[in-house]
C-alpha cells in the first residue's frame, strides 16, 4: 500500500534540534470508559490514541509485578541467573500476604517456576523470593525497579516493593504503565509469551490467569491484572491483529467484569477507528542534503528507526511533513549523526517530530577542495 506524503523543506542557518516526541492524535468518535484512568497506545508508533487522566498517580497494585518481571527478564538475558537455578524460600516470602503460588521453605523451587507463579498466579510469595534471589532483599530490589523505571522514562512512577502491595511510595500512571508494557514486549520476546498462559500448576495447586480476555479475545496475549481496595480493578492488555499491536491500560474499574469489558471496548475502538502505517524503514533514504568541505557534496539522510504513524482511518492523505536542517552543513559527518528534524502534522495539528540523521559517514575533503568551498560559502 502506497502512502503519499507532502514534504516541505526548510533551510535554517541555525536551529536547535528538537527531541523526538509524539503527540496524541485527536480521534473522531468520542469514547468514555467506566474507569478512573485509561490509555490506549499503538505499539509500533508509540502514539497515544485515546486516554483519560493518563498522568494521574494511582496505586499500581499487582501491575507493579510487570516491573518485577522486567528486572528478572533483564537478569536472565544477561545470564546473571538461569531458569533452572534453584532459589531458597525465606520466611518472608513464605508468609507473603495476598495472592500466592504457595511455595514452601522446605521445598526447592526454580527461577522458571517462580516466574510462572509471578506472571500467571500473581504470587506475592514468588515476587519476594525472586527479589531476594536477585538483590538480597526486597528493598534493594525495589531500588533496581526504580532505576529501570527511570531508564524507561516513567517519570511519575515509584516502587516500594516487588509485589505492588499497598505502600505510600508505590505509585504509577496509565502513561507510565503503557511505557513499561511496551518495553516488556519489545525487549523480551523470548519471555513475553508467558503472559498468554491461561493456567499454571505448582505444589499440586492449579490457578488460572486472572486476565479474562485471554479466553474471550483470541488476539489478546497479555499482560497483567491488579487489584487492591484503593486501586480498584486494573488491567493491562495487549492484543495483536495482523501486523498491528495495541496496548490498553484500564485503572480503577469497579469489578473484574468491568475491567475486562472496558479493556475490550478500548482495544476494539483502536482497531476499528485507527490505522497504523509505516512511512519509512530504518535507514531508508528520505532526502539528500548539500554538504560542504566533504569527500562528497551530497549527504544521504533518513531515520534511525522504522517510522510508523497511527492515524484515524481515512486520514493518511492528510499527513504532511516539514523538514528542517542546518545550512551550511559542513563535513565531517558521522553515520547516525543528527542533521535536522522532520515535523509531522495532520490537518494542521502537530502529531510528531523525529530526528533526521545521516545514513553515511563523510570525511573531510582535501585542502584545495575545502578552500574552494570556503570561498563559495563566503560569496554565497
Amino acid at each position: 500500500m502506497k502512502h503519499s506524503l507532502l514534504f516541505v523543506l526548510i533551510l535554517a542557518s541555525s536551529f536547535v534540534i528538537a527531541r523526538e516526541s509524539t503527540y496524541q492524535v485527536q480521534s473522531q468518535p468520542v469514547l468514555s470508559l467506566a474507569a478512573k484512568a485509561y490509555i490506549l497506545t499503538d505499539f509500533q508508533s508509540g502514539q497515544t490514541l485515546v486516554g483519560q487522566n493518563v498522568h494521574e498517580r494511582v496505586e499500581p497494585a499487582s501491575l507493579a509485578k510487570m516491573m518485577t518481571a522486567h528486572v528478572i527478564f533483564s537478569a536472565l538475558k544477561q545470564k546473571r541467573i538461569t531458569l533452572t537455578q534453584t532459589v531458597p524460600v525465606s520466611e518472608n516470602a513464605w508468609h507473603a500476604h495476598g495472592s500466592r503460588m504457595f511455595i514452601e521453605p522446605s521445598k526447592s523451587v526454580t527461577v522458571g517456576e517462580l516466574v510462572r507463579g509471578l506472571i500467571v498466579q500473581s504470587g506475592n510469595d514468588a515476587s519476594i523470593a525472586l527479589a531476594e534471589a536477585i538483590a538480597g532483599s526486597e528493598e534493594n530490589f525495589a531500588q533496581m525497579m526504580n532505576k529501570e523505571a527511570e531508564n524507561l522514562g516513567m517519570k511519575n512512577t515509584h516502587f516500594a516493593n516487588s509485589t505492588g502491595l499497598p505502600h505510600p511510595d508505590n505509585y504509577s500512571t496509565a502513561h507510565d504503565l503503557a511505557l513499561l508494557a511496551a518495553d516488556v514486549i519489545r525487549s523480551f520476546p523470548k519471555y513475553y509469551p508467558l503472559y498468554s498462559l491461561r493456567e499454571y500448576t505448582y505444589n499440586k495447586i492449579s490457578q488460572t490467569n486472572r486476565n479474562r480476555l485471554l479466553w474471550i479475545d483470541p488476539n489478546v496475549d497479555g499482560l497483567k491484572t491488579g487489584y487492591t481496595q484503593a486501586a480498584g480493578y486494573c488491567l493491562v492488555t495487549s492484543a495483536r491483529r495482523n501486523e498491528r499491536r495495541l496496548i490498553s491500560i484500564v485503572l480503577g474499574a469497579t469489578s473484574d467484569s468491568a475491567r475486562t469489558m472496558e479493556s475490550q471496548r478500548l482495544l476494539n475502538y483502536g482497531f476499528q477507528f485507527y490505522d497504523t502505517v509505516r512511512l519509512y524503514r530504518k535507514k531508508q533514504e528520505v532526502t539528500s542534503i548539500q554538504l560542504w568541505k566533504g569527500e562528497r557534496d551530497i549527504l544521504k539522510t533518513g531515520f534511525n528507526r522504522d517510522l510508523y504513524f497511527s492515524l484515524p482511518k481515512g486520514k493518511t492523505d492528510k499527513l504532511k511533513a516539514t523538514m528542517e536542517y542546518k545550512q551550511p552543513l559542513i563535513a565531517p559527518i558521522s553515520t547516525g549523526q543528527k542533521v535536522g528534524v522532520v515535523k509531522f502534522t495532520l490537518d494542521g495539528v502537530p502529531i510528531a517530530e523525529h530526528p533526521l540523521v545521516a545514513l553515511e559517514t563523510v570525511d573531510y575533503s582535501n585542502f584545495f577542495s575545502r578552500t574552494w568551498d570556503s570561498l563559495r560559502l563566503l560569496f554565497n
